[in-house]
């Protein structure tokens, strides 16, 4: 977002100058609070959440390969090894499932 403009010193200001003032102060409020909810409208959270799963994914497969976890940004390296536990668990579960099943 943008930083915060200086406000302007109304003292002298005709009523024209303020009426525009606050007409362009109303401008930016509206662009502010439309960049905000387009930002975190729900179609485009889940957008970002469906990038960022499959970045994981895609990391966490070149780990796997002996390809490495990225360097950077932390971030992809923290998703990938949460992909990568994820990963371990489900096939954890599945193994005890396959355990259980047999000594039945």
């Amino acid at each position: 977002m943008s930083e915060q403009p200086s406000t302007p010193d109304t003292s002298s200001m005709s009523a024209a100058e303020l009426s525009a003032e606050v007409l362009r102060a109303r401008a930016e409020l509206a662009a502010t609070v439309d960049e905000l909810s387009t930002r975190l409208s729900p179609k485009n959270l889940a957008a970002d959440a469906a990038t960022t799963a499959k970045l994981a994914a895609t990391d966490a497969g070149a780990f796997v390969t002996g390809a490495g976890l990225p360097a950077q940004p932390g971030s992809r390296a923290r998703n990938a090894k949460i992909a990568l536990g994820v990963a371990a668990g489900v096939v954890a579960l599945v193994a005890l499932a396959v355990v259980r099943r047999a000594r039945r």
